[in-house]
């Protein structure tokens, strides 16, 4: 018999109505789990009989963080429509490009966004427009007005609940499908690990039209029964306050390294009481030594993981007893799942060999969206090629180098920049840094660091090479120094690698 997706607030609903679902910090509100399963069955009603739409359809999302793309994801799975939250940092051509590629019956916005909204409301006409934001709201007065959904379709674990866009740099993003066994797979393996529960509580800082902003660990947390505080854009001095309040009671956060290292940075980091964290989970990118260390010195260990959109995401988790002993690895993989480590030619690598990272396993999508060439070629007999670097120590641990996109060939040599990264990462006046290749007549290329430096101190390029010279191999080192007054990030606050080489790279 197919096993079905079941609906887990209203279950929640059931078992425990008083307990807290969420808390929405940008509009101050909080509801029980009671509250808001009332809200998804009428939001579900709203979306059927108003805007038609119906199992199979496409319900994209225009927002920041807010508690309605959580009640417009439960509501579209109750339908068996498919969920598309949209990153609202693109520009109209670039949602124009995504709209039409996946083509959704409906998309709910929040009233920031309403002059976006309405633009692309004129290019698809057939795609009916809702706003939020506040009791008068037009989504707002049409839950008032509806009744619950009657019943919830009964819905395959293998079709798809969610498709996500990825931050592609060249051409149009890919859509990744997500059906709902992905997402019972991630909460799976990611439960023991990371230490969730139903009295979990969790601080959301990642945008919601991310992978890690939806399910490391919010659509995990919603599973169990605990709660998710919402804040509708990070700012680090914010979420230090929320985590040092015991009236939150904030036991798990996660992001990516620029969250750490911004919230290290603060002032008030050295003050605040840090004890409520059980876990605090890193990922996205290889995260600075420099970052680890800050955050153990002040009794947090980083659980450092690693996963992708394609793979639902988590992969590779460290428990948090190996934090310190195992500093800079990714851990070993997740119960349900399979990771190897291969050569160019697709051979298996040796211990300590650099290969590029595959896996496999009910956890990674089938594919991507309306796209069977881009999906052939990303699998392998199954297995997903990851495109990152990586190496398996003696004792069976992952360390992700780089991904190979980004290394660069020095005189023949394999230089990962984020292994020169984290050397720079050791200069007390660096704030930030990236290093990137760039053409060079004698060596093929270069590198070349580009560093901000931390307000009200000094650094020049001299002082950066010899500080990598004393700490790298020859072949390493930056060549050249660019000083700039911010690195450019995109939505999650990775550095957006393709910015800086059309930047600094010539």
């Amino acid at each position: 018999m197919t096993a079905l997706y079941y609906d887990w607030i209203a279950n929640h609903a059931e078992r425990r109505p008083d307990s807290l679902a969420a808390n929405d910090l940008g509009s101050g509100r909080r509801f029980t789990y009671a509250m808001f399963d009332e809200r998804i069955a009428r939001l579900a009603t709203v979306l059927r009989d108003r805007f038609g739409v119906k199992r199979g359809d496409r319900v994209a999302v225009f927002a920041p963080n807010t508690i309605e793309t959580f009640e417009v994801q439960f509501a579209a799975w109750r339908l068996g429509a498919v969920f598309v939250p949209l990153n609202w940092r693109l520009a109209v051509p670039e949602l124009r490009a995504i709209l039409s590629d996946c083509a959704p019956v409906a998309m709910i916005h929040d009233a920031e966004f309403t002059d976006r909204a309405q633009t692309l409301g004129e290019s698809f006409p057939a795609m009916r427009l809702c706003c939020f934001g506040g009791p008068a709201s037009d989504y707002e007065q049409a839950l008032a007005h509806a009744g619950r959904l009657a019943g919830n379709e009964t819905v395959a674990l293998s079709e798809i609940s969610t498709i996500l866009y990825t931050s592609g740099t060249t051409g149009i993003p890919k859509g990744v499908t997500i059906p709902h066994t992905m997402n019972l797979q991630n909460i799976i393996n990611s439960t023991g690990p990371a230490l969730l529960g139903r009295h979990s509580v969790f601080l959301g800082v990642l945008p919601l039209f991310h992978t890690g902003g939806l399910n490391v660990w919010a659509n995990p947390i919603f599973h169990l029964g605990g709660s998710v505080i919402l804040m509708r854009s990070f700012d680090p001095g914010e979420a230090l306050r929320l985590i040092g309040d015991p009236a939150h009671g904030i036991t798990h956060m996660f992001g990516v390294p620029a969250i750490f290292q911004f919230m290290g940075q603060h002032p008030n980091f050295a003050t605040t009481d840090l004890s409520g964290l059980v876990s605090a989970g890193v990922g996205g990118a290889p995260t600075p030594l420099a970052i680890l260390t800050a955050w153990a010195e002040r009794g947090v260990l980083l659980q450092h993981a690693f996963g992708m959109t394609e793979t639902s995401p988590i992969v590779l988790i460290l428990d948090k007893e190996d934090a310190i002993r195992k500093v800079g690895s990714a851990g070993k993989p997740i119960l349900h799942g399979q990771v190897k480590v291969v050569r160019t030619d697709g051979s298996p690598a040796d211990r300590n060999e650099i290969g590029e990272l595959w896996v496999k396993g009910d956890h990674i999508t089938p594919g991507y969206w309306q796209k069977p060439e881009a999906t052939a070629a990303a699998f392998t007999d199954s297995w997903l090629h990851t495109g990152d670097a990586a190496l398996v120590d003696d004792e069976g641990y992952y360390f992700i180098v780089d991904r190979w996109k980004d290394m660069y060939i020095s005189g023949g040599e394999n230089v990962y920049p984020a292994e020169v990264e984290n050397a720079l990462y050791q200069i007390p006046a660096l704030a930030e840094a990236c290093v990137i290749g760039v053409a060079d007549k004698r060596w093929g290329e270069v590198g070349r660091a580009i560093v901000v430096v931390k307000p009200d101190m000094t650094l020049t390029e001299e002082d950066v090479i010899a500080h990598c010279a004393a700490n790298l191999a020859r072949y390493k080192l930056p060549h050249s120094v660019v000083f700039t007054d911010a690195l450019p990030r995109n939505a999650t606050g990775k550095v957006h690698k393709p910015t800086l080489r059309q930047m600094f790279g010539a």
